[in-house]
Formats: C-alpha cells, structure tokens, sequence
C-alpha cells in the first residue's frame, strides 16, 4: 500500500522540482527523501519524475497521479481541521487572501480584535487580485479569500460580513461643483477617473454609476486607490472609493472632499469565499463574526 507519507514528498518534489529544497520542505534527508519516492514508484509501477544531475521533470502520468494526490492532500487537512476546529475556535492555521481595495483598510480595522480575542492563532495574509485568489481557494492553496461581491466565484461559498457603498471624491476646488449628493448622471461628464481593468471595484463603480467603460477617458486610471487620490489632488479629476477607505485615504488631505452617491446600494459586499467542503469552515464564521464586530464600531467612530 502506497501511504499519505510518501505521496506527500513526492508533492514536495513536484512543488519545487529539486529533491533537495523537497527534502527541506518535508525536515527529513534527501536520501530518505529519494528513497521513499523510488519505494512509490516502484509499488505503482510508473515512473513520476524524470531526473538527472541538473533538473527534475515530471513525467505525464506523474501529473495525473499527483492531481489525483493533491485532492487527497485537501481531504487530510480537511480532516485535521475539523477535528482541531471541534476542540477549539481559530486554533488550526489559516491562510487567507484579500484583494488590493480592501486589504489595506479592513485589515488594520480587524485583525487588533483578531489579536486581542485569540493571540495564538496564526493567520498567513497574500495579497492578489479577484481571479487569482477565486483559483487559490479552488485550488486549496488559500483557506480562504475576501473578496467584494458580486464576483464570479462558481464552486465556492459565500460568507458575507459586511456591505458598503462607494463615495465620490473630489477637489474642493473642482471647477465642476459636483452636487451632494451626487447622482449618476452627474458623474457622465465629469472627468471620473477609476481603477485600470481587471480590478472588481472598476466594475462596481461603472455598475453604480451605471457607465460603461467606453465613456471613460483611459489616460485617466490608476493602478491602486491612493494613486487615483493623489491624481485627485492634482486636479485631474474626481473618482469613487469604498466607504470602508475614505479615513485612510483622506487622512492628510484637506483639500479634498468626500459626497455621497446617490444611486440605491450597497454597492459592494464583502464576503469570505472558501470550497464547499473546507473542514475550517467554523474558523471562518468566527472571523466573520469578529469582522463585523470591528467593523461596526469603526463605523460607529466616525464623525457623522
């Protein structure tokens, strides 16, 4: 019988490709390392890796195998992480991914409450776009991501903690005179500067203000939410940002001012996504509950 053991150090081997950074990995020697993998291929009776003094490959069926190993590797931690979750609440690691338009403002918001509720736990953070972290939490590389909604996410749960709307930012000095609040159609000739493609609040703000990106100027996008502030600053234009940001990003600008949108929200959800079968998925309901919890009394904190 081939054992869980070996598959995992052949699933180290096919991670780094290098039977010695595998060995490392998995805190044994590579000679035991090398040994348990030609036991395996020998009770398979195939061969998983091609290897010679400079590279490691693998092999065809080797990649089949080892999908196949992958998904068993998911259930075991599964298992572990159910029997962990059952002893206690947020004692088994996690790992989570968050998008770039929230990460830097939700975070400092919850995890001091995080830290404060459970000291021992462990949280890993990575930071990456919607489609990429949707094929991570797929994959099983990520526990969990925090994504804002709607976005396709087929396959994986939701878990909504929190929804918010979008504010228009400009210069006071803007010689347009945006009303407040302002509506939609206010937006459609002013100069609206937002996120370049590929960032889902690009679409939530289009699908608020009901544009289309057609009608927008594309030398006027930013590659993050502080840079299309400071490009507010310089009287380029207005743009539109999550509620959840507006005290971080215009903590040290006086001359900028915030209006509501005047379009029926929330705008955007903030949701945990996680696989359907994911054994931690009582961690993630606690994390909800303590998300909200912070996120409340911020919003309760602030002039207004």
């Amino acid at each position: 019988m081939i054992s869980f053991k070996q598959l995992r150090y052949a699933l180290a081997v096919a991670r780094t490709l290098h039977f010695k950074k595998a060995a490392e990995q998995c805190a044994i020697s590579q000679s035991a390392l090398s040994t348990a993998i030609a036991e395996l291929e020998s009770q398979l009776g195939v061969q998983l890796f091609e290897r010679d003094n400079k590279k490691v490959l693998l092999t065809p069926v080797g990649e089949q195998i080892l999908a196949r190993a992958t998904a068993i590797s998911l259930e075991i931690d599964d298992i572990y992480r159910l029997a962990t979750v059952a002893r206690e609440p947020l004692s088994f690691p996690m790992t989570m991914g968050v998008i770039p338009t929230i990460g830097p403002y939700l975070l400092p918001k919850v995890l001091p409450a995080v830290r404060r509720e459970y000291p021992d736990f462990r949280l890993t953070i990575a930071e990456e776009q919607s489609h990429v972290l949707v094929d991570k939490v797929r994959s099983g590389e990520l526990d969990t991501a925090v994504l804002a909604l709607p976005y396709a996410h087929e396959g994986l749960l939701e878990f909504p903690f929190w929804d918010e709307n979008l504010v228009v930012v400009t210069h006071r000095d803007n010689p347009q005179h945006l009303p407040s609040p302002v509506r939609a159609a206010d937006l459609r000739e002013a100069r609206l500067m937002l996120l370049k493609d590929g960032h889902c609040l690009r679409d939530h703000a289009l699908a608020a203000c009901h544009l289309q990106a057609s009608s927008l100027d594309e030398t006027l996008e930013g590659a993050s939410l502080y840079t299309l502030i400071q490009m507010v600053a310089g009287h380029m234009g207005s743009t539109l940002v999550p509620e959840m940001a507006l005290d971080q990003l215009l903590s040290d600008s006086s001359e900028l001012t915030a209006i509501p949108l005047e379009e029926p929200g929330p705008h955007r959800s903030i949701a945990f996504l996680a696989r359907p079968n994911f054994g931690g998925v009582s961690n993630i309901m606690s994390l909800r509950v303590l998300f909200r919890k912070a996120l409340m009394a911020h919003a309760a904190s602030m002039p207004g």
